[in-house]
């Protein structure tokens, strides 16, 4: 699928893929919404600090990891502007 088919979420949507009120856990980053939900990491939608359901483009700076960490999930849609 290319980034052209991939379907678009909202901020509000995005945010419901956050472990308690949708079985989905999803995140954002750079525009993409990546699927975390096989994460053991994101257990309950909560990742450390992080909340699922919410952009983390900002917050990776902090991270003790790159954004190499998105590669192993799926890219489900993009962020809706």
């Amino acid at each position: 699928m290319s980034d052209k088919q991939l379907p678009s979420y909202t901020r509000a949507q995005l945010a419901l893929r956050n472990g308690q009120d949708k079985p989905e856990i999803w995140v954002a980053y750079l525009g993409f919404i990546y699927d975390v939900s096989k994460s053991r990491l994101w257990r309950d939608g909560k990742h450390y600090e992080h909340w699922a359901g919410q952009d983390l483009t900002d917050e990776l700076k902090d991270a003790p990891h790159t954004e190499k960490v998105f590669d192993k999930f799926t890219i489900i849609g993009r962020l809706a502007h």
